[in-house]
Formats: structure tokens, sequence, C-alpha cells
């Protein structure tokens, strides 16, 4: 293994080693405190422009998973088409692993898809540093190449654009009620949740306008970065709304895209939620549930016009979680109710939003 340094942009260093594809990287250094899940958070497109740290020790025992996908081309395992994370920086690498349905190592599946993966890095000491001065830029570099040094920007790049699909694809032909999907970045869970409720799913470009359709709900998805680059998105939005009966159901960038549409403004957060086990109560109730979450910006709830309420408060830190209009059938989700990976004790949104279908 190749000796290796991750540079934060307030000059602290890490030293660790190489085991995935070897070439120079720079994003910004987040951590996940998830303990599983690496398969699905790597395809996950809100990481698009990241090193993603883990700070569960232990990574990759249980290998990798087949790429496999169904006749309507959605992953069987991962979610999305390839890995979207810059890199994946963690304690200690497994070189062995045991699972029944891996094919792969996580080195070997980083390695083909030419993404950086580094080892033998204090990631609780990483953690601290980033819980207390907030998410930073990084690069890893490689000791004998010292002047080979990568750069990047994330703030102010619009990451959705990015990882949005280009054309219209639709899903479920034919099977029921029509739901037009903002495509920000979505998971293939959200895709897999929606189908297996028996809805049609049409899915456009984070920029389309969506409003020549013929549909019957709108589904706002999650993505990456930072949802003041989407006002195209908003603006479609805010004519979709001008229809008070259609439902709308948002998720992650989906919340703050609905909520920016509705008049609040967005901020970001110090360091972030992500993680499985972040707990929101639902709002007026004493209803409480455990979700995961992947996100660096909230709602300020102080900025909700007087039609909207939250509905959903994160009770580590008290930001917005969801919020819903009071009379019409428009509702969101800060957090990931399908999961993937997670708990899906709040999948039941889903059926709620496929209810409001007429």
């Amino acid at each position: 293994m190749r000796n290796v340094t991750l540079i934060l942009d307030d000059g602290t260093r890490f030293g660790g080693q190489s085991f995935g594809y070897e070439k120079p990287v720079a994003g910004e250094v987040v951590f996940n405190t998830a303990m599983t899940g690496y398969p699905e958070s790597l395809t996950d497109p809100s990481y698009a422009g990241q090193l993603m740290t883990l700070t569960y020790p232990l990574v990759g025992n249980y290998g990798v998973p087949p790429f496999t996908f169904t006749p309507d081309g959605i992953p069987h395992f991962m979610e999305s088409e390839k890995i979207h994370a810059e890199a994946i920086i963690v304690s200690d690498y497994s070189e062995n692993y045991s699972h029944w349905n891996a094919v792969e190592s996580l080195a070997d599946w980083l390695r083909r898809e030419q993404i950086p993966g580094i080892t033998g890095i204090d990631t609780r000491a990483l953690t601290k540093t980033l819980r207390e001065h907030g998410v930073m830029m990084g690069k890893i570099i490689f000791d004998d190449e010292p002047d080979n040094i990568p750069t990047a920007q994330y703030a102010g790049v619009n990451y959705v654009d990015r990882v949005s699909c280009k054309d219209i694809i639709r899903y479920n032909e034919g099977a029921g009620k029509r739901v037009v999907l903002v495509d920000c970045g979505v998971k293939a869970n959200i895709l897999r949740c929606l189908i297996k409720r028996g809805v049609e799913i049409i899915r456009v470009p984070w920029n389309y306008d969506f409003n020549q359709l013929d549909f019957d709900g709108l589904f706002i998805s999650n993505g990456p970065g930072d949802p003041d680059t989407c006002d195209a998105a908003v603006q479609n939005i805010r004519r979709a709304m001008q229809n008070e009966r259609l439902p709308i159901f948002g998720i992650c960038m989906g919340n703050q895209l609905l909520s920016k549409a509705g008049g609040a403004k967005i901020y970001k957060l110090k360091y972030g939620h992500r993680s499985h086990n972040q707990p929101v109560r639902m709002m007026g109730t004493e209803k409480c549930f455990i979700t995961s979450q992947n996100h660096g910006y909230a709602v300020d709830n102080n900025t909700l016009g007087t039609d909207w309420e939250p509905l959903f408060v994160n009770m580590n830190d008290g930001s917005n979680e969801g919020i819903r209009h009071k009379r019409n059938p428009w509702f969101s989700a800060q957090f990931h109710p399908e999961a993937a990976s997670g708990p899906t004790d709040t999948e039941f949104l889903f059926d709620e939003f496929v209810k409001l279908l007429k």
C-alpha cells in the first residue's frame, strides 16, 4: 500500500495508506456514523463531490454485492449506476470479506470504478476536527508524489446537474396513477418504493418543465450540493403549486426545494447529518422515529410562510426534518424514509403520498 496524506483546508494532516484506485483527489470532507451500508452510501448520488469518512472502524469485511439490474434499469443492490463519492476514508480496511451476496472486495470495486480509498486514518480525530470546525475541503495526496496536488470546489457547484438524468425515463408504464419524479440525484430505492406501490413514474431531469405533462402527483428527489443552485427546479415546483389539489412529496433535497418554492430559506449545517440513527419527532405528536439521513443543508423553520408548518423536527439539534402545507396535500421529509441503507421506520410516508393520488 502506498502512503497517502489527507490535508484539510485548515492545514490539519492525517497519514494513511491507499487501498483503492491510486490518484490524488480533492473534495468536501464529511463523516458518516452508520455501522453498515457502504455499497449503498458510495452509490448515493447525494455524496457527489465529497470525501466520505466512515466512523465505524472496520470497513470492507462483507465485501460488495453484484452490480446487476432489473429489466427497467434499476440496480438490484446499489442506489445508482456507479460510485458518486470522490473517495472513501476508513480507519481499518478488511482485506478479507465474507457475505452470502458478495462477489468482490471493496478494494477491487474502488479500483474498477477509479475511486480512491484510504485506510489507517485516525477517523475519530478526523471526525472531532470536523465537528469542531465544521465540514471543510480536503485533499488526498500520495507521499511519493508531493507535487501532484489536486484542486476542487464544492460551494456554488451545481452537483444536481451532474447527477440528474438527461432524458425522460418511464417506469411501470400503464400501471396506475402517474407520478412525475424530479430527478435531483434520485436513489434507486425511492424508485423501488414507488413501483412497489403500483404507480407509474415519469422521471425527468432536475430543470425540466414537467408542468406540460399529464400527471397525478409530483415527487421531488434527494440530491447533492447546495439547493440554491437549483432555481429552475424551484420555479417549476412553484408553477405546479398553482394546482392546489396536486399531491406533492419531497425527500431530502426535495424538502429543501419544496420549502424554497414556498418561500423559505435554506442554511448550511455545521457538519450535516449522515447516519442511520437520527431521531426525529412528528410535530404535534409524541411519535419519534429513527431515520437514515444524508444532507448538509437544512430549512430555516423561522422563514416558513404562514401557510406552512414543520412536519418533523430533529431531536438532536432541533433542525427541520420536513414540512407540510396547512391546507394543500404537500409535504416533505428531510430524512430518507426509503432508507437503503438504514432503518425503515418511516416508509409509511410513501403510502401516505400514494393515498393522496386521485
